[in-house]
């Protein structure tokens, strides 16, 4: 009887020390891929830091929408140029080719910040379309459909995006990168070519956010040990970008 009890405390011994050597074995063994991408990002909810002291701009690039519209109702509707109806109207597609690609790469490659950064250009978008209402301008966005849009550049650009985007994770974070890019840039150009109050209210958060969400790729792309060089914007503005902290606030009188 003592030997038989014996055997069964040297077999019980010998579970536990396997069982161990299992549970330090998994410990060890790398974390797939989207597992470390997705702890490599800031967590969402952190990023909407400087949306809840009323501001119009969160860290993760959001718009608050409804603080928005209180600040271009709280302005005078001035006379609109062609050009100044032009650049609403390219904006107005150009944030949601932002969206509608960021959306079709999150579903390739499920990296949570394409996921983040197409919900905040949601906001960018309606931010635009709010001052395409107040000027009585037809909304060119007749269709929420992904990569569907009036203007046939913007689904030329949509489909090359993807098509680079769709390689690898690291290409898709440069394209990300690459929007954000082009979108400064035009967002600067356009801002220089109004005088009415409302549009720059609009276009100067809308680059806040853009640059936050440079700031976001970018951040991404070095922990693939990957880089951007920027395409539209100079070397010295993308470098002053990357080296500033996260923009919030906005509204003339936040």
């Amino acid at each position: 009887m003592k030997y038989i009890l014996k055997l069964i405390v040297i077999s019980l011994v010998a579970s536990a020390v396997l069982l161990a050597g299992c549970i330090s074995q998994n410990t060890d063994t790398q974390m797939p891929d989207n597992q470390i991408q997705n702890n490599n990002q800031v967590d969402y909810h952190q990023n909407q830091m400087g949306m809840g002291n009323g501001g119009i701009v969160g860290n993760n690039g959001d718009v608050n929408v409804s603080l928005m519209c209180e600040d271009i109702d709280a302005l005078p509707q001035q006379s609109i140029s062609e050009e100044e109806k032009e650049g609403l109207l390219e904006m107005r597609e150009e944030e949601k080719l932002a969206r509608d690609v960021y959306l079709t790469l999150y579903d390739k490659w499920k990296l949570q910040i394409f996921k983040n950064i197409a919900n905040s250009e949601q906001t960018h978008t309606d931010s635009v379309k709010y001052l395409l209402e107040k000027y009585n301008i037809p909304d060119p966005v007749e269709s929420e459909e992904v990569g569907k849009f009036s203007n046939p550049k913007f689904e030329e650009l949509y489909n090359n995006l993807v098509e680079k985007g769709s390689q690898s994770a690291v290409d898709a974070l440069i394209v990300g990168a690459t929007i954000e890019d082009l979108d400064i840039a035009d967002l600067e150009n356009w801002i220089s070519k109004t005088d009415n109050e409302d549009i720059k209210l609009v276009y100067g958060n809308l680059m806040k956010g853009s640059r936050n969400h440079m700031r976001s790729f970018v951040r991404m792309l070095d922990s693939y040990g990957a880089n951007y060089t920027p395409q539209y914007i100079s070397n010295e503005e993308y470098e002053q970008i990357l080296s500033s902290s996260m923009e919030g606030g906005g509204g003339p009188n936040r």
